[in-house]
């Protein structure tokens, strides 16, 4: 039994004392003591109204019985309209169509019986109103309330569900968009600071080294350096933009020259082969050929010997990238992330490419296939 139930069953029973010592009842032979009774019995479903809504309609149809044998009173009969709505919007939801059904029947029979006994069609219409009032109108309204209740749950749960949905999306977009920033960190940093570490490593390590031979290496771990923070400015100031500009960062396969000429810097021997007739790519194509390149080139520089084969196809509707290199292990002790083969396949997936990567004629190969939309 709920507090706020007992309190407003008491408030009921109050009110319907009060009626009945207004003489607000119809007596036919009991005194008006006795009506207290079947009061009592309604206001006894009130206090359990939400508890425990069948007994609430149970102790209601008893108290309309027992008062309408007696009169009946004003006071129980609409306190009896409170333990019909409480059964329909407490109850089980089948319950409502069930009173409805039966109120209804309830009511237009008692309108025919009071038309035929009193032979006045005025008359039935009355007791048909009344009935409806009492029985009807109560059921009713419990199942509007009750409709519009599971509707607001309904809209609840369903805002709930959109809002944890947008939380999986913000999620999974920031994850994405992390692992892109780390690709694309990886890419740009990696080249030219791998070109650093094994020049440095070789002016270290040899003793030898005239001062010119000292000098040019000198100037190509500068050149590195200087070109490496120019493509962190330029990631940085690309993620202090609002919106996107693809553009500020954006790089080409034509432009693969310049990685070769970087390399050859370093120390490698790059041999450049372009068939077909190379033309203009989409964007995302574009970047992701050059950064495969780039990354290959990388590990050529990394785990390769003094050479790398590096071709370039252009094909209908698709364009090829192949790197070839021998394997010494000479870069074993330089650090790496070990991402750069996951990176390079994450970017050929994005634009509908595949990428293979691995051991080719004493070797290792890396061969990319990138679809460019263009069937010439």
């Amino acid at each position: 039994m709920r507090r706020d139930d007992a309190l407003w069953a008491v408030a009921c029973f109050v009110g319907g004392l009060v009626l009945l010592a207004a003489g607000a009842y119809q007596q036919r032979w009991a005194p008006a003591p006795l009506f207290v009774g079947p009061l009592a019995i309604s206001c006894a479903g009130v206090a359990v109204r939400r508890s425990r809504p069948l007994l609430s309609l149970g102790l209601g149809v008893v108290a309309f019985l027992g008062d309408f044998a007696m009169g009946p009173s004003l006071g129980t009969v609409l306190i009896i309209t409170d333990n019909l709505y409480a059964a329909v919007r407490y109850g089980p939801r089948a319950l409502g169509r069930w009173m409805l059904g039966i109120t209804s029947v309830v009511a237009v029979v008692t309108g025919v019986v009071a038309g035929i006994l009193l032979r006045q069609l005025g008359a039935a219409a009355i007791f048909l109103v009344q009935t409806a009032l009492v029985g009807v109108t109560p059921v009713f309204t419990g199942m509007i309330i009750r409709q519009l209740e599971d509707q607001a749950e309904s809209e609840r749960t369903r805002a709930e569900q959109v809002a944890r949905l947008a939380e999986l999306d913000r999620v999974a977009a920031v994850q994405a968009e992390r692992t892109r920033m780390a690709r694309e960190l990886h890419d740009m940093i990696a080249n030219h600071f791998s070109a650093i570490a094994i020049q440095s490593t070789a002016v270290l390590s040899r003793k030898d080294l005239s001062a010119q031979t000292v000098q040019n290496v000198l100037e190509s771990i500068r050149e590195n350096s200087v070109q490496g923070m120019s493509e962190m400015r330029s990631m940085i100031g690309l993620l202090r933009q609002d919106g996107e500009e693809a553009e500020a960062i954006r790089r080409r396969v034509a432009e693969v020259e310049e990685l070769a000429d970087r390399a050859r810097e370093a120390g490698l021997e790059v041999r450049l082969r372009v068939t077909g007739d190379a033309r203009e790519l989409p964007a995302a194509v574009d970047l992701a050929g050059y950064r495969i390149i780039q990354e290959s080139l990388t590990n050529a520089l990394k785990h390769g010997g003094e050479a790398v084969d590096l071709m370039i196809g252009y094909r209908p509707g698709l364009v090829t990238l192949t790197v070839d290199n021998p394997v010494n292990g000479a870069g074993q002790g330089l650090p790496g992330a070990g991402a750069g083969i996951i990176g390079m396949r994450e970017r050929a997936a994005l634009v509908g490419g595949v990428v293979e990567a691995g051991p080719h004629d004493q070797g290792w190969r890396v061969h990319a296939e990138l679809p460019t939309g263009k069937t010439s």
